[in-house]
């Protein structure tokens, strides 16, 4: 099209034909310009199909981590119930000295509440290489972007909640590690000593006095709380964002 104007214009600078050389030079100069508004064009529409794939990507791998995680945190509150159902159980006897458990009854129920951090630790992987990179911009839905932030912020809170159970939990275990109660004991009627290598003790020493400790209660009675308290108040609201998250992302991807 530009040799075919080119021909035009030597013709007619040859004929002195100079306002009709204006007109056509006008023409050549508009067809450089809309050709280069098409380039633009194609360049910036292969510019946001490539940014669509990169989030299609993103979100994809975020589901998958979030899907691992949401598997993770049904796990650790069921493992808090258990916990702190067992610590209630325990609490039951000693409101009624006249019901006892057996010594293993009672380091079944020991072991059940007190032998398992509550700690989660949730797959994060992808998501923080995006906030690390500045990527989490390439996400379109603004919601999203808010609901990843604010998980963020969410598990700050949850890991001083955990310390804080953490520490009730440990102010119990402690009482174990003295002359009175024996931690051996728990080990031998659980299985855990056998689980450990360890040789059963053929004499124990019973650990049932503990349920008379006004000390023991009050520690009971903290943690039952602060484990209750960590589910209500931190692992059921993250729940339900992981649920709202996983709604939005799975809205966002294509079919």
């Amino acid at each position: 099209m530009l040799k075919f104007f080119r021909k035009i214009r030597k013709g007619l600078v040859e004929e002195r034909k100079i306002s009709n050389y204006a007109l056509y030079a006008i023409g050549e100069i508009v067809l450089v310009v809309i050709g280069i508004l098409i380039a633009l064009a194609i360049d910036n529409a292969n510019e946001q199909h490539n940014k669509r794939e990169k989030e299609q990507v993103y979100l994809i791998g975020l589901k998958k981590e979030f899907e691992t995680s949401q598997i993770k945190l049904k796990e650790l509150i069921s493992v808090n119930k258990r916990s702190y159902k067992d610590s209630k159980t325990i609490i039951g006897f000693m409101q009624d000295p006249e019901d006892l458990p057996n010594e293993e009854e009672l380091s079944n129920l020991f072991y059940n509440a007190f032998a398992f951090d509550i700690s989660f630790n949730p797959n994060n992987s992808l998501l923080q290489e995006m906030i690390n990179s500045g990527s989490l911009k390439d996400l379109s839905n603004p919601q999203l972007r808010v609901l990843l932030t604010n998980w963020i912020s969410n598990l700050e809170d949850i890991t001083k909640q955990e310390a804080m159970l953490d520490q009730e939990r440990n102010q119990i275990i402690n009482m174990f590690r003295t002359n009175e109660y024996s931690i051996k004991t728990i080990y031998d009627l659980t299985g855990v000593s056998g689980d450990l290598g360890l040789s059963v003790g053929k004499e124990r020493l019973s650990n049932l006095t503990i349920l008379k400790s006004t000390e023991f209660e009050n520690n009971m009675l903290m943690f039952i709380l602060t484990s209750i308290t960590t589910e209500t108040m931190h692992y059921s609201p993250l729940m339900q964002g992981m649920d709202e998250i996983l709604a939005t992302i799975n809205s966002e991807i294509r079919e």
